[in-house]
């Protein structure tokens, strides 16, 4: 069964389903998996698997507009290395610190892969959904795309300490509260910027025309096709959400990190310079 169908098989039989976290009163509590073989490419460090792990995580919180509360983790592996188990860890807490969150332990269990599992709490008494987006509003991005893209680039380089350093993004949370209450939709963009504007597009009923100049594309991303790895590749871990335009500057002024208006929410479809914009992205288990 294909990852989107069985996604789509939960969200018809669970209510709670369909966000970057599930909403329970005033909490927000979401759940990851990350493998080896699909998420750590070797020379991933334990400490930046223990980082990006509980980041992913962090980071669907960040989408719903909460304040970041904690984390667990469970690390599954082969055999338990104490200096691979220790910087996993180190890794966790120094990303829960960063957005001012609490790491509280997690599990161990032996596998055949090196596997993760990590859960995030969030705080908020209106959570910011994907449904929310009005045609005339317009759609924006925080920070830019294509960091993951850069950082497999350096991993197959053999630029482990630069790939690894890319690898350990900063989750949105603060730019996630700052514009709960401005953005009328939001979402990471974990599968990417063109398979999160499709989202948005089914939830909320609209359609999107984007411009490819207006991306805001990484610095460490080379090549002739950084446009498309930077919309398409996925895994960045920054906000895609849609606010009326009049509220932007003031947006802007309240966040910590950059917002770059990208296009406009329209009638229907999801286009780039006018064209169609394929639904393409990550898929978790390629």
């Amino acid at each position: 069964m294909d990852e989107r169908v069985a996604l789509g098989l939960v969200d018809d039989l669970v209510d709670a389903a369909g966000d970057d976290a599930a909403v329970l009163g005033e909490t927000v509590v979401t759940i990851d998996m990350l493998h080896e073989t699909t998420d750590f490419p070797a020379g991933t460090t334990r400490y930046t698997a223990g980082w990006r792990a509980v980041g992913a995580s962090l980071s669907d919180v960040a989408a719903m507009g909460a304040s970041a509360t904690g984390a667990v983790g469970v690390y599954g592996a082969p055999s338990f290395d104490t200096d691979d188990v220790e910087a996993f860890v180190r890794g966790a807490l120094d990303v829960c610190e960063r957005v001012s969150a609490e790491y509280v332990g997690g599990d161990l269990d032996g596998h055949d892969e090196f596997t993760v599992a990590t859960a995030a709490l969030g705080e908020t008494p209106t959570p910011v959904s994907r449904d929310g987006a009005s045609g005339g509003e317009v759609v924006a991005v925080t920070g830019a795309l294509g960091r993951s893209a850069a950082a497999l680039d350096a991993f197959e380089a053999g630029d482990t300490e630069r790939a690894n350093e890319l690898f350990r993004f900063t989750p949105r949370v603060g730019a996630g509260v700052a514009l709960n209450g401005r953005a009328s939709a939001m979402m990471d963009s974990s599968d990417g910027l063109a398979r999160s504007l499709h989202q948005l597009s089914e939830t909320s009923g609209v359609g999107f025309d984007v411009e490819g100049a207006a991306i805001p594309i990484h610095d460490a991303l080379r090549g002739e096709d950084r446009l498309a790895r930077a919309t398409t590749f996925g895994e960045d871990f920054e906000l895609v959400c849609t606010l009326p335009s009049e509220g932007v500057a003031p947006a802007r002024a309240a966040l910590d990190v950059p917002l770059t208006v990208v296009g406009d929410v329209t009638e229907a479809g999801v286009t780039m310079d006018g064209e169609a914009l394929a639904d393409r992205g990550y898929t978790h288990g390629e």
